[in-house]
């Protein structure tokens, strides 16, 4: 490779960076996060998760789902409760607050990827199937 601009590692790593700071900016009026916000939607149909549901369908460590949801937990977006089958287990359900808020989230994500939409034009469909391609392991030819 000659130029580091034409490394997939690093155009992926900008394009993430650049979506990442747009997601921030539009969900700061809300004081809430990307990565919240992507646990909220998870938990928007009104149902409980255990922190293993959440971190699976996030593809997050459960060390990384525990800091999230103990600080969703202090600003009151999450409930957590004992999960009536196992007492050992904790559900996670979305506050009171955090379902009132959901359709003005909703739309500061509706507005991210309408932005998106413009930039990636009408190739967009084949860009997403690109980028799911590459998120998954299964995609992978370690044998190039």
């Amino acid at each position: 490779m000659e130029r580091i601009e034409d490394c997939i590692s690093f155009l992926v790593g900008k394009a993430a960076q650049q979506v990442t700071r747009r997601a921030r900016d539009l969900l700061a009026p809300f004081n809430v996060t990307p990565v919240q916000y992507a646990v909220l939607k998870i938990l928007a149909d009104g149902g409980s998760y255990s922190g293993a549901e959440i971190g699976k369908r996030l593809q997050l460590d459960s060390a990384s789902v525990t800091g999230v949801l103990d600080r969703m937990e202090r600003i009151r977006l999450v409930v957590r409760g004992h999960d009536p089958r196992d007492r050992r287990a904790q559900r996670i359900v979305a506050s009171r607050e955090a379902r009132a808020m959901m359709p003005q989230l909703d739309g500061a994500m509706d507005r991210l990827n309408a932005e998106s939409d413009v930039a990636l034009g009408r190739d967009k469909a084949a860009f997403l199937r690109a980028v799911r391609d590459l998120a998954s392991d299964a995609k992978w030819s370690r044998d190039v």
